[in-house]
Parts: C-alpha cells; sequence; structure tokens
C-alpha cells in the first residue's frame, strides 16, 4: 500500500514579499520617424472605390434625367438613341474606372517621416514628390469623413510657411498613423518653426 505524502509549498520569506512585483518588458514601439518609405493603408483603396462609385451613381442619375428628357422632345430618334448609347458606354468605362483606379493610385503613393520631416510621394501619370521640412510646418490637422470614419482612416493635412503648397494633405491613412504623423511634425520647443 503506497501512502501520499502531502506536498506544501515553503512560505515566502518576508524579504522576497517586501520587493516590488517586476512588470515584464515591453518592447518600445517603433518610431513614426523612422526614414521608411510606407504605402497608404490598404483599406484605402476600398473608400475610394465606395467615392467612385457614389460619384458614378450620381452621374448615371444625371445621364438618365437627360436622356429622359431627349427622348420626351421632338427631336429625331436616331439622335436620342446615338446619345443614349453614348451615354451608356461613358457610364461603363466610368464604371470599371471607379473600380480600378483607386487601386492603381495606391500603388503610386507613398510616404515618409523622419527627423527632418516628411516626404509624399503620389501620382499615376504625373508624379509629385512634396518634401515638407518641419522647420516650415505652421500647423497641422487631422480630418475625418463620415466614411474615412466608419473604415478607421483619417487625412493628415499639413499647413506650411510660404506660398508654394501652403496645404499639403495626405489621405488614405489609419487614423492613429495620421495622429502619430502629426504630433511629430508639430513644432519642437525652441525650434526655429516660422
Amino acid at each position: 500500500m503506497t501512502t501520499a505524502i502531502p506536498m506544501t509549498t515553503p512560505e515566502p520569506s518576508a524579504e522576497l514579499s517586501d520587493l516590488p512585483e517586476i512588470p515584464p518588458e515591453i518592447p518600445p514601439s517603433p518610431s513614426i520617424a523612422d526614414g521608411a518609405l510606407r504605402s497608404l493603408d490598404p483599406r484605402s483603396v476600398t473608400l475610394g472605390r465606395i467615392s467612385s462609385w457614389i460619384f458614378t451613381g450620381a452621374v448615371a442619375v444625371g445621364g438618365l434625367v437627360a436622356v429622359s428628357i431627349l427622348w420626351a422632345t421632338p427631336a429625331p430618334a436616331w439622335v436620342a438613341a446615338l446619345v443614349t448609347v453614348l451615354g451608356a458606354a461613358v457610364l461603363l468605362a466610368l464604371g470599371v474606372l471607379s473600380h480600378r483606379w483607386p487601386e492603381i493610385e495606391h500603388r503610386h503613393a507613398s510616404y515618409k517621416v523622419d527627423g527632418d520631416g516628411i516626404e509624399i510621394r503620389r501620382g499615376v501619370l504625373w508624379r509629385t514628390v512634396i518634401n515638407v521640412p518641419r522647420s516650415r510646418v505652421q500647423h497641422t490637422d487631422v480630418a475625418q469623413g463620415p466614411l474615412e470614419r466608419s473604415f478607421g482612416l483619417g487625412t493628415l493635412v499639413i499647413y506650411t510657411a510660404g506660398t508654394d503648397h501652403a496645404k499639403v494633405d495626405l489621405a488614405g491613412l489609419d487614423h492613429a498613423t495620421a495622429l502619430a504623423i502629426r504630433d511629430h511634425l508639430l513644432p519642437r520647443e525652441g525650434g526655429d518653426a516660422v
């Protein structure tokens, strides 16, 4: 017959229980100003498609009203038919473009934040690179429309000193990322901001 020996845990000594509990080490969050070239948030593609489809729907309603008026007037039937076919072709092209363009635009848009400021690259046909040094930043805003808010996105708006590119915006950022960039671009104490 085997007897079980109860296991007891030793009482912690008074010296150990007086020590403060050390929290687990939390790795520092990576800085937004690391100089890496970043793409916009992928959710901006879906947001761009929805915005484009809203525009396409408004154009379709306007075109439908115009074609209905044309068919009701005493114009020749071949003119009304030609306008209807051309209008349908334009709406089809606009619909395809509404779906594809946001994805193409997303591939050609990026930004880089470093200690000196922000660089924004965008443009499909005409490419633009905008450098905004921190010393020229007057103030920054983060804006969100209703659609952006539903996707968790925001638009960083930078107001600079000078006349060229006095207002620079960068849409399609995660809202928290836009806030982090805004905070980074704020003038430092004793800085030389105008």
